[in-house]
């Protein structure tokens, strides 16, 4: 396209709008691009004429396709994504066409964010009719999140423009595509060869009153642009200046101002922004948009680490340790149920595993299979995936950045994925609960880092879980006099003592209940900097379940977990520590502590004086 073409009312181009068209080879894509850019008058003055003179001296017949195809071989320069695309303009604005060849390529530049599509364009041929193919194109719209879409009927010439037969196609399409929760906006019946109902409504349709192809373009809205949307600023780090904490990162979507109260996810911690820090300008700025690297400071001190995501109070991002998405897979290895692997959403690293595959297809020829154990090498799968521990996120159409993800197999980045639903998991109520109650939480005058400094060690919560008669209750005896004996404030919360006070209403029938309430009395208990000590002995619940519920209600104090066993085990649960045991408890002990220094939740002793290795 000229660098000087205009729209056809002289309007000046406002916005961007990014259009996917699919559909088979065979169905007119081509026809129907080279019609649109030749009667919007976005080719090139002499093009049409060209390509007809070639056409006359090849002998051949003239097609509308052969414009596009000339048309793309001239855009293409410079373009280095693989998936081909066009640009026109139209009213007030410009369409940029995302051709789909290559499902693969396509697919894999969608999941990586080098390729974005806010409508598409699905194309059938009246003659053939809904043919597996057609639907395998929806089910690849509906893969990638794209739910604004415009069916074309195309080649209605070919079955004389019968109503009958294109309301067949249309109710039979608009059934399947419903079941995709695809919703087209319009299906209209068109000949791109003709230039029937493309840009302008044509009488050989006389019973379609809808709008032309061109016409439902601009139907199509607008992603807001990522100024416009919620706040999502991910940390990328805390920096310690001074008496300073300052928060790094890149703010993904929406906008900040100094006096903003952030909350941040999934620790639910709050706190208003205090200053705005920047390097070598006069005046500090008051506020940041989408798309700048800043630091912020907060007017209170609170725990915030790498990975957590802010957010306006009132519109924050998902939280849960479950979530569907369409994941393309790249990895040498296959993508496996019940296997860990790391992803990395923003600036957060975490733990997964694939708990359920709904549906495979394979990237290059669409072909679907319904179940399966393991996804192979350039197949696009519908998956739910867990995390270890609870993550912030949204889905893809949601915001891009926050809903897109990336898998890494054994250090090898193997796959990526677009997050299209939040799954509910069974920490949803006790995540509603602590954010419900922190969110009101009346504070006192000294915070978690005073308490840090005058105890020489931060809050946490240390829990001892494994069969019966492993020891570790005397563990967690033994660890507790040597947390003390070092002048640590540790203590040993048993739930046991629970039992008989605060849980002698529901006695030992709910066992959820008394996890809940065991886990509130550990919230105020690490609220003064305690670390407090337990084991799983007293509960009826596997030790996995009730660490993560301890884990949601004391967020975001840490959950260290020691796992002990009688003997070696071929599955073990994921654990801070494992221990084999019975064994030397003074040992074990030691080694918990050596553990809680790397973590930063001990600092080391120096004479009276507590050194910290970390930053609180």
């Amino acid at each position: 396209m000229a660098a000087d073409t205009v729209t056809p009312n002289n309007t000046q181009t406002k916005e961007t709008m990014n259009i996917v068209i699919v559909g088979h080879v065979d169905h007119g894509k081509s026809t129907l691009l080279g019609r649109l850019y030749a009667d919007t008058g976005t080719l090139p003055v002499g093009k049409i004429e060209k390509i007809q003179a070639i056409c006359k001296q090849q002998g051949k017949e003239f097609e509308y396709a052969f414009l596009f195809d000339a048309f793309l071989e001239e855009q293409q320069q410079g373009i280095t994504i693989d998936t081909a695309r066009t640009f026109f303009s139209w009213g007030n604005r410009q369409y940029i066409i995302i051709d789909a060849p290559g499902h693969k390529e396509f697919l894999k530049n969608m999941v990586s964010g080098a390729a974005r599509a806010e409508a598409a364009l699905l194309i059938i041929d009246a003659l053939e009719g809904v043919k597996d193919q057609s639907k395998r194109h929806g089910l690849l719209l509906s893969m990638l999140g794209v739910k604004q879409v415009t069916v074309v009927v195309n080649k209605m010439d070919l079955v004389g423009y019968r109503e009958d037969v294109f309301r067949g196609i249309e109710k039979e399409y608009r059934e399947f595509l419903t079941q995709l929760n695809v919703i087209p906006q319009y299906v209209i019946p068109a000949s791109a060869k003709q230039g029937i109902n493309i840009t302008t409504n044509a009488p050989e349709t006389p019973w379609y009153t809808g709008p032309t192809v061109l016409d439902s373009l601009s139907h199509f809205s607008l992603v807001a642009a990522d100024v416009d949307q919620p706040l999502r600023f991910p940390i990328q780090d805390v920096y310690k200046f001074d008496a300073r904490r300052i928060l790094v990162g890149k703010i993904t979507a929406g906008q900040l101002k100094v006096g903003d109260r952030l909350v941040f996810a999934p620790s639910n911690k709050s706190a208003a922004i205090q200053s705005i820090e920047a390097f070598n300008v006069d005046q500090p700025p008051m506020r940041a948009s989408a798309g700048q690297s800043v630091g912020i400071t907060l007017d209170e001190q609170i725990f915030v680490e790498r990975g957590q995501i802010a957010a306006h109070e009132d519109d924050g991002p998902l939280v849960s340790t479950s979530f569907r998405a369409n994941v393309f897979w790249l990895g040498k290895r296959s993508l496996e149920m019940n296997k860990y692997y790391v992803l990395r959403l923003a600036t957060r690293e975490i733990a997964c595993e694939v708990s359920a595959i709904h549906r495979i297809v394979n990237a290059n020829d669409l072909d679907d299979r319904q179940t399966a154990t393991a996804v192979q090498r350039n197949e696009v799968a519908d998956l739910t995936i867990r995390t270890k521990a609870s993550l912030a996120f949204d889905s893809y159409i949601t915001s891009e950045e926050t809903g897109r993800f990336v898998l890494v197999d054994e250090y090898d980045v193997s796959g990526g994925g677009i997050i299209t639903e939040m799954v509910r998991d069974e920490q949803e109520g006790l995540r509603t609960e602590a954010r419900e109650r922190d969110s009101a939480w009346v504070k006192g005058d000294i915070g978690p880092e005073e308490r840090a400094q005058h105890y020489g060690h931060r809050a946490a919560v240390v829990l001892f879980t494994g069969p019966d008669s492993t020891g570790k209750a005397f563990l967690a005896r033994k660890l507790e006099s040597v947390l003390v004996a070092e002048g640590r404030h540790a203590y040993l919360l048993d739930a046991e003592n629970l039992r008989r006070g605060l849980d002698a209403d529901i006695g030992e029938a709910n066992a959820n209940e008394a996890v809940r309430r065991y886990g509130e009395v550990a919230r105020l208990l690490t609220d003064t900097g305690l670390l407090v000590l337990s084991t799983t002995n007293p509960f009826s619940l596997p030790g996995g379940t009730v660490a993560q519920a301890i884990q949601t209600l004391v967020n975001p104090t840490p959950v260290v977990t020691i796992y002990m066993s009688k003997e070696q085990e071929s599955l073990l649960p994921d654990a801070t520590l494992t221990f084999l045991g019975p064994d030397d408890f003074d040992a074990r002990a030691r080694q918990i502590i050596e553990t809680l220094k790397q973590k930063g939740i001990l600092a080391e002793t120096v004479g009276a004086q507590p050194a910290f290795q970390f930053s609180i």
